[in-house]
């Protein structure tokens, strides 16, 4: 059974020092101080050790064939979006990760795909996704037809969170959970019916709070619906009016590690739009990619396949 994994990270195997190019600091740079092993360092301080199934495509093909993972869809490490920085600089940061990435699927073309990062600095930031400023983006992506990928980073409430890896918890789930209801709320898909957005980690929060979210927009759409007069549960799957299943209107991965909440995910949105993603290479990302899905007996032959390859290939419009 094919596997196409829409969430791995991927990062080059070592760049210029960017506190000395762009000559402020805050920036990433790697640490190679062992054999196949680097620190990702800011400043003096240790963000997090990774090895070189981050940077070596020869080494993430092995681990791919070992959990028969056909083809990874790469996208940097959020750490890198660099956000914070001047909009030239986060600029040419990103075009190094992007021309990386479009390097590794051109030399491995039926292993990998790509999605690149955008500097965001003037549109993100401290803002939602519901903002004006945001509109020429999904405009350009919508007439493109280009996917978006929605991954939470610099996340809500961190300076309450210093201890026991909570923002990676609480804070991202919440993230992602306010990137949804903010572009639900603030008419996003109704201006650009042709979007096609993805959300990492299951959509984080919203799909186990999406019955709260609609009570509050029946109850109070003087705050709720202000922008938006559409009911938010009608942009997950439902029938139409002859009882046939219309997909959701966003698509979510399917990282959500436990199967009660898998089914809820498909439940919500239709196995048409939850797509198999992993978070390899990383601790919070599954271990053996696509085994929760592989063990749930209580899905179909067809529906794996769909979870698996099929969500992704058409959210991406691979061949």
């Amino acid at each position: 059974m094919m596997k196409i994994d829409l969430h791995t990270h991927i990062l080059p195997h070592d760049w210029p020092d960017l506190d000395a190019k762009y000559g402020y600091s805050g920036f990433v740079r790697l640490d190679h101080y062992k054999p196949c092993c680097a620190r990702m360092m800011i400043g003096d301080h240790v963000f997090r050790e990774i090895t070189d199934n981050v940077w070596n495509p020869k080494r993430r093909i092995e681990e791919c064939d070992r959990a028969g993972v056909s083809l990874q869809v790469l996208s940097t490490v959020p750490v890198m979006f660099s956000y914070w920085a001047k909009p030239a600089d986060a600029l040419d940061l990103s075009r190094r990760l992007n021309d990386h990435i479009a390097e590794v699927v051109r030399n491995h073309s039926k292993r990998f795909a790509g999605l690149g990062t955008i500097p965001m600095q003037d549109r993100i930031d401290t803002l939602n996704l519901d903002n004006a400023s945001l509109q020429p983006v999904w405009s350009a992506a919508e007439q493109l037809n280009a996917a978006i990928f929605v991954h939470p980073w610099d996340m809500l409430g961190r300076e309450r969170m210093p201890k026991y890896w909570l923002p990676w918890l609480v804070g991202m789930p919440a993230e992602t959970s306010l990137a949804i209801c903010s572009m639900i709320f603030g008419g996003v898909f109704e201006r650009f019916p042709k979007l096609r957005v993805a959300f990492a980690h299951g959509g984080g929060a919203f799909p186990f709070t999406v019955g709260r979210v609609e009570h509050a927009f029946h109850v109070r759409p003087d705050l709720v619906a202000i922008d938006n007069e559409t009911n938010p549960r009608k942009y997950l799957a439902r029938g139409d009016e002859n009882g046939d299943p219309t997909p959701a209107r966003f698509y979510v991965d399917s990282l959500v590690h436990d199967a009660d909440a898998l089914k809820m995910l498909l439940k919500l949105f239709g196995a048409q739009r939850v797509a198999f993603g992993s978070d390899y290479p990383f601790p919070l990302g599954e271990a053996h990619p696509g085994e929760l899905i592989e063990s749930m007996q209580e899905l179909s032959a067809k529906e794996k396949v769909q979870i698996l390859s099929e969500t992704t290939r058409e959210f991406l419009g691979l061949s």
